[in-house]
């Protein structure tokens, strides 16, 4: 008996990932499918990444440009709509952007005396804009969550680390479980 709910927990870890992965993807086609009102599942989704595809080559172009730069300036004056619309895109420009500041990952000493530490990421080196020169913020997300923390430390406290930034946020998000290294 011991045997088979060993290997029913094998079955389980090897299954769950897959059939996770599987449903979320089935709910996320089924759901875009459901808005464009497109009865083929799949079909709404790839429409839709084409969508965003063609609308990031025409950002390219001058002429485009110039017309969503003054949708983006319009967004930016609407009161409520800015406070949304700049946040959104801060949050976007730190995970992909020309300016990403999720670059420095970074190991913080929270407490010398027990040595505990954590994971985080360098999003400013300097707070003379508070008043303190010599202080940093480091960005601490949360495992198996899109929230985190903000600390600001001493500069002394923070070490950098010398992994790339996906691999220090995919070891944080999993809670420690992910493996890092050559991929």
């Amino acid at each position: 008996m011991k045997r088979l709910a060993k290997y029913f927990l094998n079955g389980v870890i090897l299954t769950a990932p897959v059939g996770l992965t599987v449903f979320v993807l089935w709910q996320v086609f089924t759901t875009v499918d459901g808005w464009l009102n497109i009865p083929i599942p799949g079909v709404g989704f790839l429409a839709t990444i084409a969508l965003v595809t063609a609308v990031g080559f025409l950002g390219s172009n001058f002429l485009t440009r110039r017309l969503l730069d003054w949708i983006e300036d319009l967004l930016e004056h609407l009161p409520g709509v800015r406070f949304l619309y700049h946040g959104i895109k801060e949050v976007m420009g730190a995970f992909v952007g020309e300016k990403r500041r999720f670059g420095k990952a970074v190991l913080v000493t929270l407490d010398q005396q027990l040595g505990i530490k954590a994971i985080g990421f360098l999003t400013r080196e300097s707070l003379a804009e508070f008043g303190m020169a010599d202080h940093v913020s480091v960005y601490l997300p949360q495992s198996y969550n899109f929230a985190g923390q903000t600390l600001v430390l001493p500069r002394d406290r923070v070490q950098p680390l010398e992994v790339p930034s996906a691999q220090v946020m995919t070891f944080v998000v999993s809670g420690g479980v992910a493996e890092v290294g050559d991929r």
